[in-house]
């Protein structure tokens, strides 16, 4: 797993030189709140006594070996030797020494890493993160998690970061900071478990976890690397170095500007998480999301934009639109779940991926809508047949009831496949702390109770709709009084099911263009009509035969095999060689 040979000297990294003040409230990055207070009991000396004890933990060999070759690869820029340790290294000694405890704290590991200030903040994430995938984190750790990512951005925002480190660390340090501002979110709307203790601390780290402080620090990476001016320039005439080289580059740092990239993508799943779905979409409008991009390399990250732009989709009902995303995404993680070289990192693209299919049923119902037959098979053309295939194995009984408007298939599978939505405003006020433990009211699930309640009235507008259809179906043309006679209602409210008919039967899909809110109105019906008088005009519509799409699709698999049969590329670009 390690190297043999130990430097016995090595200067510090370039990004140690100074200490760097923290982004400051005025500008796009906020002030973070310090960790949980210490009681004004404790004695002075306790802090010291802390961080000598943490100091003299004994650390394991295999640790301390790391450690060493850790930082001297960051330090030398060899991003291969990174990648394999953090990608293999560190997840094999996390299962063998440290299965369900937490890793040496940074102050015992420090001194063997020249006690490097920019160092430690990446060892502190990668130690928290260990924290929160094999133990319940406490309060403490949880501020002092947020601590170290403020420190960390601010460094990456306002030091002279010389270090290049690998795409999929990037992704995932984001990933995890927004996890665990999911995480918290949740912890900090569990009041009843909670003592009167625990919420008086709580409502001291107001600021912790903030979600305009999360915005803020993803928003500021955003600006400070300029990426959006960079994929404009891409999109247009301009060079595509940073699309085609992956963000590397000899002469300059990739930290910031790739963190600024997958911060896009970060901010997007933010506003998802807040059921803000327009502002989300817009949020990726830099990003071309039907072309290759940094995202489609790391699968972590192509899984994760796919699954959340397409329930972005789903909630905003354009569902040809989420089958897109979700069709692409189901073949992406066929593809590359063999591959996966880190059993955790599988079981997420796995979980995404039956969350997906579920979504996939949802949309393929909902898109015909909400019947089945004839109308159901045109919007599952836009799926690939292996997708099909699995989604009726899996799926076949949930879209039959779903198809006879059974209101609890709906419930089942949007709680199933929802993400964990978040409450952005803390929840634990003076009344919670007053009642104490098992008094206080749990706020954690009210966003997704919220969402969930705008998603079942959406599906009770269609619910005499499947039986509307098949009536007119049998019909060229037929009177409002018969039809409102076989709907056994009147014909004033026959008239408003069949306008809410004909306002289900279009929906906006995208045909192209630089935002993802971009489309135009299509029909994905499977019988139109018309109202003249007191008579009804009923014409079937057979969807159009698509043989150039079956044709492209297997197209582009050709190329995508033959890309994985292609040679990797350096992740370091060299930039070609000229004669002076």
């Amino acid at each position: 797993l390690l190297l043999c040979f130990i430097p016995t000297s090595a200067p510090r990294l370039a990004t140690t030189t100074r200490r760097v003040s923290r982004p400051d409230t005025q500008g796009t990055a906020p002030a973070h709140h310090s960790r949980v207070k210490r009681r004004k009991t404790d004695p002075s000396q306790m802090a010291d006594a802390v961080a000598m004890a943490k100091a003299n933990e004994p650390v394991p060999d295999m640790v301390k070996q790391f450690v060493v070759y850790f930082y001297r690869h960051i330090r030398e820029k060899n991003v291969y030797e990174i990648l394999s340790m953090y990608e293999k290294s560190f997840s094999a000694i996390s299962e063998r020494y440290f299965k369900a405890s937490p890793w040496p704290s940074v102050e015992a590991v420090a001194r063997f890493a020249d006690n490097d200030h920019v160092f430690c903040l990446l060892y502190k994430e990668m130690y928290f993160r260990h924290v929160y995938s094999k133990v319940t984190p406490t309060l403490e750790q949880r501020c002092e998690s947020w601590d170290n990512y403020c420190a960390l951005f601010g460094v990456i925002l306002h030091g002279n970061v010389n270090m290049q480190l690998p795409n999929l660390w990037l992704w995932e340090m984001v990933d995890e900071f927004i996890y665990q501002f999911q995480s918290f979110c949740q912890y900090r709307g569990k009041l009843s478990v909670k003592t009167k203790e625990e919420l008086a601390l709580l409502k001291e780290c107001d600021q912790v976890w903030n979600v305009v402080g999360v915005l803020n620090y993803l928003q500021a990476l955003v600006d400070k690397s300029d990426i959006c001016g960079v994929l404009e320039a891409e999109r247009g005439a301009g060079p595509e170095s940073f699309t085609d080289t992956e963000g590397y580059a000899t002469h300059s740092s990739n930290v910031l500007r790739t963190l600024g990239y997958f911060s896009l993508i970060g901010l997007h799943r933010v506003h998802v998480l807040l059921g803000d779905y327009t502002t989300a979409l817009k949020v990726l409008d830099p990003i071309d999301l039907d072309k290759p991009g940094i995202f489609t390399k790391v699968a972590g990250a192509a899984v994760s934009t796919a699954y959340h732009v397409g329930f972005a989709y789903f909630m905003s009902k354009r569902y040809t639109d989420a089958i897109r995303h979700f069709n692409a995404s189901l073949v992406f993680i066929n593809r590359h779940k063999v591959g996966a070289t880190r059993p955790y990192s599988l079981d997420l693209l796995l979980k995404k991926q039956e969350q997906m299919y579920a979504l996939v049923a949802m949309c393929v119902t909902l898109g015909g809508g909400g019947g089945s037959g004839s109308a159901m098979t045109s919007v599952m053309r836009l799926l690939e047949e292996g997708v099909v295939g699995t989604l009726r194995e899996r799926h076949g009984d949930d879209m039959s009831r779903m198809g006879q408007s059974v209101v609890s298939a709906y419930d089942e599978l949007f709680s199933y496949s929802c993400p964990k939505f978040v409450t952005p405003a803390p929840p634990a006020g003076a009344a919670g702390a007053e009642e104490g433990a098992g008094g206080a009211t749990n706020y954690n699930e009210e966003a997704y109770r919220l969402q969930l309640r705008l998603f079942l009235s959406e599906v009770a507008s269609f619910d005499k709709l499947p039986t509307l259809r098949s009536f007119l179906k049998l019909y060229t043309t037929i009177s409002v009084a018969k039809l409102a006679d076989l709907m056994e209602t009147d014909a004033a409210a026959l008239m408003q099911q069949l306008t809410c008919m004909k306002h289900k039967s279009r929906c906006m899909e995208w045909r192209g263009g630089a935002s993802a809110l971009d489309g135009v109105a299509v029909s994905i019906s499977d019988v139109d009509f018309t109202v003249a008088g007191d008579m009804i005009h009923v014409t079937d519509v057979a969807p159009p035969k698509r043989n150039g799409d079956y044709f492209l699709r297997h197209i582009q698999k050709q190329n995508l095999l033959m890309e994985d049969l292609a040679p990797a590329k350096p992740l370091i670009f060299k930039g070609n060689i000229t004669a002076a």
